[in-house]
């Protein structure tokens, strides 16, 4: 933690409010890559990163972020509570997070306005319409109101399914952060996992819609289409993504898989 706030005094402290966005993306990406080699983390991915626009993702725990970050600088829209997070929260303060007040209508609006601006400005924005995270068995309905940005002028629009997979434990009770669970418990378990496989899908969206709650319901069936794929091949019916992530239907990874996707 004090490497990474050294970091952010010598990249970002000084910075005009021009640059800042970008040096504080570039700032998180390193962050977040440091962070992960503690966690003994694996990533795979299909698909093209996104550098830019509208990154849509259903949502399963904390390290969400933190992978996300280390693939791509980007800028992340999350709940308020998020800032009272130990570590985490320092970390999206620092990072430029646009914060959402859930049971406060009037600031989506401000929070959409703020999105579009980030959008406008060309950085890759983040965001997890469920509103919330899961356990994985399936993707939750979206939420719209945070949409009307991507729905009212043409961005570059791109959903990501995310997954993970343990090979001793249980992801959605260990990896994913959800129900009532507290952060401390739940991170000191998860730091003790031999490996955690962290899995992403990515599809650009090219046909999206201009009414917010039907891009909504389209996105959200992109990530349910998406997720039926990954279970389909999982159980080695069909491979249809390319060889070099032939690991989702072989050994381990197969059995951890036809038990559910998280």
């Amino acid at each position: 933690m004090f490497l990474a706030a050294l970091d952010y005094g010598l990249h970002c402290a000084f910075c005009s409010r021009d640059s800042l966005p970008s040096a504080r993306a570039s700032w998180l990406q390193k962050s977040s890559r440091r962070v992960l080699r503690v966690f003994r983390l694996q990533t795979q991915f299909d698909g093209d990163i996104p550098s830019s626009g509208l990154l849509v993702c259903n949502h399963l725990s904390y390290l969400d972020i933190l992978v996300l970050a280390a693939l791509a600088p980007c800028v992340f829209v999350a709940k308020s509570e998020v800032k009272r997070w130990p570590v985490f929260g320092w970390f999206a303060r620092l990072a430029g997070t646009i914060f959402v007040e859930r049971n406060k209508r009037s600031h989506a609006a401000q929070s959409a306005e703020e999105i579009g601006s980030a959008l406008a400005d060309g950085s890759l924005v983040v965001l997890f319409p469920e509103g919330t995270s899961s356990g994985g068995e399936t993707v939750l309905p979206f939420k719209s109101s945070l949409l009307e940005p991507a729905a009212r002028n043409l961005h570059p629009l791109t959903a990501g399914l995310i997954g993970y997979e343990l090979t001793d434990g249980d992801v959605s009770e260990e990896v994913c952060y959800w129900k009532d669970m507290t952060l401390l418990p739940h991170l000191i378990n998860l730091l003790s996992k031999r490996t955690i496989h962290a899995f992403f899908h990515f599809t650009e969206t090219r046909q999206q819609a201009m009414d917010r709650k039907v891009l909504a319901r389209q996105l959200h069936w992109e990530l349910l289409r998406l997720k039926n794929v990954v279970l389909f091949n999982a159980n080695g019916l069909e491979s249809t993504l390319s060889s070099a992530h032939c690991y989702f239907v072989s050994g381990k990874a197969r059995a951890s898989m036809r038990e559910g996707w998280c």
